[in-house]
C-alpha cells in the first residue's frame, strides 16, 4: 500500500490496541531489512531515519527508496524524521514526502523549547503530518550527539507544553537513554503520571537498551511509539564484520550486503514480539 499518513498510523495502532516500533535505517540495506520484517509481523510501524545518517543518502532518496517498497507491502508503514535539531531538518525531511517528524528542540530551555517546537507544528499543518517533540532529555549518545546527564519529563509541564505547541506526539524522559553502553532503567511511577495527564500519545526513545521485560509493558501506558536504532545498526556491523573475519579477501559484496539485511530483519522481528507480547506463531 502507499506510504501511510502518521496520523493515520497512530489512529490504526490505538485501534488494534498494539505498539508500533520505530526502527532507524540508514541505507538500502537496512531499509528493506527493517520494512520485511514489519510486513512479516502484520504490526503497522514507523520507519525513521535521523539527520546524522542523512548525508549518505539524502532525504530524497531514503523517501524515494521507502515509497517504492511500502506500494508493495500489505502492512501501513509511516516514514518519520527522528531527531530533527533544526527547523530545515524538518523542512527537508517534509518537502522530500516524510509523512511524520520529531522536532527535537530538548538542548533549550523550557520557552525556548516551546518557541522552535511550535514552529515546527505551525509548517507542519500544511502538509497534515503530525509531529513529535522531547520533553526533557533523554540521556545517551544517538550517534555523535552525546546529552550529558538525564532530565527526567516533568509532569507539571505536560499538559501546558502539548497546548502551547500543539505537538502530536510527546517523547517521554523516564529512565530511558541513548545507545547501549548506559544502563536504563524505566520509572513507572513517573511514566503513569505522565500518562494520567498527557493529552497526546507518548513516544519512548532509546529501547535498544532497555530490558525485554520493561518494554513488553508499554502498551498499558499510552505508548504508541519505540524508537529502536542502536541494536540494528550494531546487528548490521556485526554481521559484515563476521564475513570479513571469515574471509579478509571476500569481494562478493552482495552476499555480504544480504547478510546485513538479513540481521536487521531478525532484529527488527524481534522487538516487535517483544514490544507486542507476541510469540512468533502469532504473528505468521
Amino acid at each position: 500500500m502507499p506510504l501511510v499518513n502518521g496520523f493515520h498510523l497512530i489512529d490504526l495502532i490505538k485501534e488494534r490496541k498494539v505498539v508500533a516500533g520505530a526502527f532507524n535505517t540508514t541505507n538500502l540495506e537496512t531499509t528493506i531489512g527493517i520494512l520485511n520484517a514489519v510486513e512479516k509481523s502484520k504490526i503497522p510501524a514507523f520507519i525513521q531515519i535521523a539527520p546524522t545518517n542523512v548525508p549518505l543518502s539524502g532525504y530524497g532518496y531514503i523517501a524515494d527508496m521507502v515509497k517504492r517498497y511500502a506500494a508493495n507491502m500489505d502492512t501501513p508503514i509511516a516514514l518519520h524524521l527522528d531527531h530533527g535539531k533544526d527547523f530545515q531538518n524538518v523542512k527537508d525531511a517534509v518537502r522530500a514526502g516524510f509523512t511524520s517528524v520529531m522536532t527535537d528542540n530538548a538542548k533549550y530551555d523550557y520557552d525556548e523549547n516551546v518557541k522552535h517546537t511550535f514552529e515546527a507544528v505551525e509548517f507542519c499543518k500544511g502538509y497534515g503530518i503530525p509531529v513529535e517533540a522531547e520533553l526533557g532529555a533523554i540521556a545517551g549518545k544517538e550517534d555523535d550527539d552525546v546529552t550529558e546527564g538525564n532530565g527526567m519529563t516533568d509532569p507539571d509541564q505536560v499538559v501546558d507544553f502539548v497546548n502551547r505547541t500543539g505537538v502530536n506526539l510527546l517523547a517521554v524522559a523516564v529512565g530511558n537513554v541513548h545507545g547501549l553502553n548506559l544502563d536504563p532503567n524505566i520509572n513507572f511511577e513517573l511514566l503513569d503520571k505522565i500518562r494520567k495527564v498527557c493529552p497526546v500519545p507518548l513516544v519512548l526513545h532509546g529501547a535498544s537498551g532497555i530490558p525485554d521485560n520493561q518494554i513488553s509493558q508499554m502498551v498499558n501506558y499510552d505508548v504508541v511509539k519505540i524508537n529502536v536504532a542502536s541494536d540494528l545498526r550494531t546487528a548490521y556491523i556485526k554481521a559484515v564484520g563476521k564475513d570479513y573475519v571469515s574471509d579478509n579477501d571476500r569481494f562478493d559484496l552482495i552476499n555480504v550486503a544480504l547478510d546485513g539485511k538479513k540481521a536487521v530483519e531478525e532484529t527488527v522481528y524481534k522487538k516487535i514480539q517483544v514490544m507486542n507480547k507476541l510469540s512468533p506463531t502469532l504473528v505468521h
